[in-house]
């Protein structure tokens, strides 16, 4: 049986993408990997009904998935074997469209007739050669350069960010002006720049990523999902070199790794000059002014950070002239003297300023302690004078100001959470492409603003998450017609505030999660107890289980166990909780909620015994003092109280810190219904105190890592109360 007439269009699409994955592959990274092993993986269903070429197709394909599931990157050997059969397929494509026999694998270098030799030939025949001459080390100069390079650093993420936020749009609508004149001038910011400070490999890269793009703005190349890839890999690879210049100012290590770019440059080059991207019969959009080619610095747009100095540099081979450093130095202090002084050329620009994050950290603690005296103040007041005193009327006008300066301090820490947005969407796009589904990404409330830790800290699970409902949660184009869905899927992001937190939700249109599916492979996992009866909201969360999976099968993103246990683990870190909300046919939702900072939280001071503790507010639903028939002890589970018809396990705090002299019978005392992540459960406390804000301080080492306990604090009497930590005590208990 051969493979039909009608698969080869489809068959040759996913090999042109393979051959794009192997001009960027290199020995020793995995870039690519993922890609080239899913394109794998559909070459193999494409070709399943003729062995003589399916096979050596599925014995590369199985031959890098072990080395995805050791965690192992390209080798020469691998990577030969992989630019082989993209040689190979070509020829014996071209010989059964013919009516020949396939091409042999082993032969497939010589077996080919003379002209199926020249034609399979002749794209190669004109490609550039691999020149790596900018495959070389950054020169970083630091010690004259060191100011320079802190400005261009700073500027370069800005742009950065805009390339890749730009791009994604482009691959949305490809013939978008603002989008694509937005790159070329960030690109042509940082060419001129990196020239300036003799960054070789940056600077030749981003040239030729420019000239691509003035090929795009001129209407003479139409930009395809190919060439936007190719881009990204640029811009990642420019963010590479970036990172290498951040090491060496914050850490004084400087670049001890080449950062290749001469496969990028010739990749780019190919693009440039393939003649079937070239946009002939589309409508050329308005000839854009050609670049200043002397040190300026661009007005720049309302939405738009203060752009620093554009220095043009002269090619590779010309010498930059003394008047052009000395001209491109001046010009870019100007523009720090500017920055400074916070005013710009245009009204409607607003005043920035760069401010070192370690500086923001101190401001915190400082006004963290600020807080503590003040509450102590309070306290000596309260002691020491009448209501109404002056005194009091003085303490508590401080109070208001100190409420005010932290307040703007902790809004000093938050940053939009558009930068981690952008990249999943990103994600999404590259997860996408690999799957062959096609995914609409829509965000909202990128502009919500949460403390930068937490930032820095959700972007892991995130990943994970957007991994799981391309892979698991939103079906192929063909199946979503077949079930009367659009063929596009639709997986949206959002985030927004709610009291003293930010919810962030991914949600998607798939097939939904299956309980009774999930509550069978728990099952047959022995992760749950087989005779239980679980609720629709228990059983949901059983897919957080570590070494819960439901893949059919292992791939190179999903299926070995690991992900959704590591997402619970993160939030939890940050204080979060994670919610699931799914309809079978419909879609599914994961809610997290998490603070809004990490540095200072509300919490509820309750007393055991002498010592006092303080629990989050928001893991506390409630508190009472319950009737006496409202508590029972279960043989072999312990003691339990009947709220309101739900039994829930009571928790002694006394007994789970040894402390003396508190309180023995639960209800001449107080219990409080603490939720984690939908376990509910009630903790025994002598005495309700107060409900106030507290700065949170690390333990040392000694307390480091104990159970129940997530850090400490000074109340305003100068006493230290423990926090509670709800997750990791109530699974101790």
């Amino acid at each position: 049986m051969s493979i039909p007439l009608e698969s080869f269009p489809l068959i040759e699409d996913t090999l042109n993408r393979l051959a794009s994955e192997s001009i960027l592959a290199q020995p020793g990274r995995d870039d690519g990997l993922i890609p080239a092993y899913s394109l794998l993986g559909e070459l193999s269903e494409q070709t399943s009904v003729q062995p003589e070429v399916n096979t050596p197709i599925r014995a590369l394909r199985d031959a890098l998935e072990k080395r995805l599931d050791n965690a192992q990157p390209f080798d020469e050997r691998s990577l030969a074997d992989l630019k082989a059969v993209v040689d190979w397929l070509p020829k014996t494509l071209l010989a059964m469209k013919s009516g020949k026999e396939p091409v042999a694998f082993k032969d497939a270098g010589k077996a080919a007739a003379p002209a199926e030799q020249t034609k399979a030939a002749a794209p190669d025949a004109n490609m550039p050669a691999l020149d790596t001459k900018a495959d070389v080390m950054m020169d970083l100069n630091l010690e004259e350069n060191r100011e320079l390079l802190g400005e261009f650093r700073a500027e370069a993420l800005d742009h950065l960010n805009q390339i890749e936020a730009a791009l994604l749009t482009l691959d949305d609508a490809p013939t978008d002006k603002d989008a694509l004149n937005s790159i070329f001038r960030s690109f042509h910011t940082i060419k001129g720049v990196s020239g300036f400070l003799q960054l070789k490999p940056m600077h030749v890269l981003t040239h030729e990523v420019e000239s691509l793009l003035d090929l795009a703005r001129n209407g003479e190349l139409l930009l395809n999902p190919t060439i936007i890839t190719a881009v990204l890999q640029s811009r990642d690879a420019v963010q590479t070199m970036v990172n290498q210049i951040s090491e060496a100012l914050d850490k004084g290590i400087l670049p001890h790794e080449i950062v290749p770019v001469s496969h990028l440059i010739r990749e780019v080059k190919i693009l440039a000059a393939n003649p079937g991207a070239k946009a002939s019969t589309a409508p050329a959009p308005e000839k854009q002014p050609e670049p200043v080619q002397a040190p300026v610095v661009e007005a720049p747009k309302a939405e738009e950070p203060v752009s620093s100095a554009v220095v043009p540099s002269p090619a590779p081979s010309q010498q930059i002239t003394e008047e052009q450093q000395h001209a491109a130095a001046k010009n870019a202090q100007n523009v720090k003297v500017a920055a400074a002084a916070g005013t710009t050329n245009t009204a409607a620009s607003s005043a920035t300023v760069r401010v070192n994050t370690e500086k923001l950290d101190s401001l915190m603690d400082v006004v963290g302690e600020l807080v503590i005296v003040q509450s102590q103040l309070v306290e000596s007041a309260r002691a020491a004078s009448d209501e109404g005193s002056a005194l009091q009327r003085n303490v508590s006008q401080l109070g208001r100001i100190t409420k005010d300066l932290q307040h703007t301090a902790m809004s000093l820490r938050m940053v939009p959470v558009k930068p981690t947005f952008q990249k999943m969407e990103r994600l999404a796009r590259d997860l996408a492409r690999d799957f062959g589904k096609k995914v609409a990404f829509v965000s909202i409330g990128e502009d919500t603003e949460v403390d930068r830790t937490v930032v820095e800290e959700i972007g892991d699970p995130l990943v994970h998450m957007v991994r799981n409902s391309l892979d698991h949660g939103l079906e192929k184009s063909a199946d979503r017609i077949a079930s009367g869905k659009p063929e596009t899927g639709r997986l949206e992001l959002k985030a927004f505030h709610q009291g003293s937190n930010i919810i962030i939700e991914l949600s998607d249109d798939g097939h939904g999660i299956d309980p009774a599916r999930i509550l069978a492979k728990a099952q047959k996992l022995n992760l749950v107890n087989p005779g239980q009866t679980y609720s629709k909201e228990e059983i949901l969360n059983f897919i957080f289980l570590p070494g819960f999976s439901t893949a059919e099968k292992v791939t190179a993103v999903s299926g070995r166990g690991v992900g959704m246990d590591v997402v619970k683990r993160n939030i939890e870190k940050l204080r979060g909780k994670v919610e699931i909300d799914s309809e079978v046919g419909k879609g599914t939702v994961f809610r997290i909620k998490l603070p809004l900072t990490m540095a200072i939280i509300d919490g509820l001071v309750v007393r055991v015994g002498s010592d006092r503790f303080i629990l989050p507010s928001t893991s506390v639903q409630m508190a009472l003092r319950p009737a006496k028939e409202a508590f029972t002890t279960i043989q072999g589970r312990g003691e339990i109280l009947d709220h309101r018809g739900r039994i829930l396990p009571l928790h002694r705090l006394h007994r789970r810190f040894n402390i003396p002299d508190a309180v023995e019978v639960p209800w001449e005392g107080i219990v409080v219904i603490v939720e984690f992540n939908g376990r509910i459960a009630a903790l025994l406390v002598d005495e309700m105190v107060s409900k106030q804000e507290v700065v949170i301080k690390t333990l040392g080492a000694f307390l480091h890592g104990l159970a129940g306990v997530a850090g400490g604090a000074i109340l305003g009497d100068g006493n230290i109360a423990l926090i509670l930590d709800p997750a990791s005590l109530l699974t101790a208990a």
